[in-house]
Formats: C-alpha cells, structure tokens, sequence
C-alpha cells in the first residue's frame, strides 16, 4: 500500500493565536516512534473500556494483538470503532488520537509484517498460525485499525488541534 497523505485542517476553536497546522509527515513518524498506546473501544452495554496495550504502525495503520477471550476482543465483535491513542502526560509535546474501525487481520504476507515489526521494536518473537500470533502467553487475534480520522493535539508555546480526515475510507467526525 501506499503512502497515505490525509486531508489536513487547523481546527477553529482549539488553537493558540499563530498555531500551525502538524504536518501527517509528523504524525506519522509518532505513532510509529511510540511505546505504548491506549486503546478505546465500547463494551455491549455501552460502557466505556479503555487500556493500554503495545501497537505497531505498519504500511499506514496501527496494528495490535490480543486473546480472544480478552474483553477488547469481546468489544470489538460487537462494535469494531474504536480511538488509539498516543502521547505524553506533559503540557509539551504531541498527542496522537487515531480512530478507525479494527479489523482482525488473516493475510499471512501482512502478519508476517506486523509480527517482524513487533519483533524489532519491542523484542516479541511471534510465529503465525491459524491466521493468529504464537507466544508465550498463547494464541493472539491481529487487529489493524486504518486512520479513518486522525487528530494531533501540539502542546507547548503554542496549542494546537490538527484533524487529519483519510478519505479513502470515508470516515465522519
């Protein structure tokens, strides 16, 4: 897949006088760049459930695993929209906000992708089978979430909100 370049807008509400716009160029070397990740998704009932877990950005989407048993799983059967998030918990930097709909991943050539690159950055050996990834803690179900809508919150000597609106899917606020 090719390079995603989104339709990028300064929001009109959130910014500090003389704010620039994030370029995705910026985004993009973030989320690839990021530990640890929060993921957002609805419990059946409504609920919130938020939790931290490790993602990998791979060929413009984020990419994470989990046991099928486990409730973001369980979550995501019943609704697969969802909000990654990425940042710091300081007055300076880059929030990254990603949401988009997890879509279980079965592709072997992409799995292999996805496990080489949890491999080089985190140092986890998976191997694939029945479309899922072996580790020490079992069988994991791959999810890939593509950007539909993106937002990078700048914090520091200026505030900003960029949105990032990926149009290949055809995604609204």
């Amino acid at each position: 897949m090719g390079r995603v370049e989104p339709a990028t807008a300064l929001s009109d509400q959130y910014n500090s006088p003389g704010a620039k716009r994030t370029p995705w160029i910026d985004a993009n070397d973030y989320l690839e760049g990021a530990r640890i990740y929060w993921l957002a998704t609805v419990r059946p009932d409504g609920r919130p459930h938020v939790t931290p877990l490790f993602s990998v950005w791979v060929d413009d989407a984020l990419y994470f695993c989990t046991g099928v048993n486990e409730r973001k799983a369980k979550n995501l059967a019943c609704n697969a929209q969802c909000a990654i998030l990425t940042g710091c918990n300081t007055a300076e930097g880059l929030d990254v906000v990603v949401e988009g709909a997890a879509v279980r991943m079965t592709d072997l050539a992409t799995l292999e992708r996805v496990a080489a690159r949890y491999a080089s950055k985190y140092n986890w050996h998976y191997t694939i089978r029945d479309q899922a990834f072996f580790g020490p803690g079992g069988a994991a179900l791959v999810f890939e979430v593509q950007p539909s809508t993106a937002f990078g919150f700048g914090k520091g000597d200026d505030f900003s909100q960029t949105r990032w609106h990926v149009a290949r899917l055809e995604a609204e606020d």
